[in-house]
């Protein structure tokens, strides 16, 4: 059965940093790319990272760029998002996904999903 299991979710100020992990099981992710979603209230649900395991390939939405840092640990096939500098309007449900070889904002049904964690920044 494949999971992908995240945890570092929490609240904290305008300013600070958290970082979340994802970790996938359950079959072999060397071909896979692993990041994250997030689902703020009232919006829709969209692509923020991600990081290919074969080769470290990796992708960023504008408005986290400098700011977040996608990571990974082949051998524990878990994926790493340090988060710094946050804003008030980084809060959302942040989802970790995985799909086969390539996973960005075109990706509109990525294979797996995470159960996702809150993350709240507060002003």
């Amino acid at each position: 059965q494949v999971q992908l299991v995240e945890s570092g979710g929490g609240l904290v100020q305008a300013g600070g940093s958290l970082r979340l992990s994802c970790t996938a099981s359950g079959r072999t992710f060397s071909f896979y790319a692993v990041g994250w979603f997030r689902q703020a209230p009232g919006k829709e649900r969209e692509f923020v990272t991600s990081i290919r395991f074969v080769d470290g390939t990796s992708y960023y939405v504008d408005s986290v760029k400098g700011r977040f840092t996608i990571s990974r640990d082949n051998a524990k096939n878990t994926v790493y998002l340090q988060m710094n500098s946050l804003k008030p309007e980084d809060t959302a449900v942040y989802y970790c996904a995985a799909n086969l070889w390539s996973l960005t904002a075109t990706t509109t049904r990525p294979e797996y999903w995470g159960q996702g964690t809150q993350v709240t920044v507060s002003s």
